[in-house]
């Protein structure tokens, strides 16, 4: 399997959330490559190549399911990396996120975010919600094919 095969990258820090979105995608059967990037250093890495990763604009997920609280690089940094770079701006990109902060939300949308959406604390609604993004963003939603990457010289 490459990593242009990866459907979806989920850049969470809290464990419970990713296994619970992992439970719900899988039992859904609607990704079958899912990146987790634990804080928003290591989505970056996974994105862009830096730090120990030498694959450099290769990995273009489906969709990146995005928490905005996370450790080294928040997720509104990471969010305005994608936006800013040829090669991922059309990444679709989730915020799905424990925030009730409406600043995050007005940040987010500037910033170009193409979803919001508060997790559900509720075991069975968090679930749903899953299955609903997974659907949507890597079943009904067309994406087009993002810039190529420049050559190194």
């Amino acid at each position: 399997m490459t990593h242009d095969e990866v459907e979806i990258l989920l850049v969470e820090d809290n464990p419970a959330d990713v296994e619970l979105a992992l439970i719900a995608l899988r039992a859904h059967k609607l990704a079958n490559t899912i990146h987790i990037a634990r804080d928003g250093a290591e989505a970056l890495d996974f994105l862009f190549g830096q730090g120990s990763r030498s694959n450099y604009g290769s990995i273009t997920p489906k969709v990146v399911l995005l928490d905005l609280k996370l450790p080294k690089v928040d997720g509104l940094e990471v969010l305005k990396a994608i936006r800013n770079d040829a090669r991922t701006e059309l990444i679709p990109v989730v915020v799905l996120t424990s925030s009730k902060e409406q600043r995050d939300l007005v940040d987010s949308y500037k910033l170009g975010v193409n979803s919001y959406i508060q997790k559900p604390v509720d075991f069975n609604q968090f679930q749903e919600t899953i299955r609903q993004l997974g659907l949507y963003w890597l079943v009904v939603n067309e994406v087009p094919q993002p810039a190529e990457s420049p050559p190194i010289r």
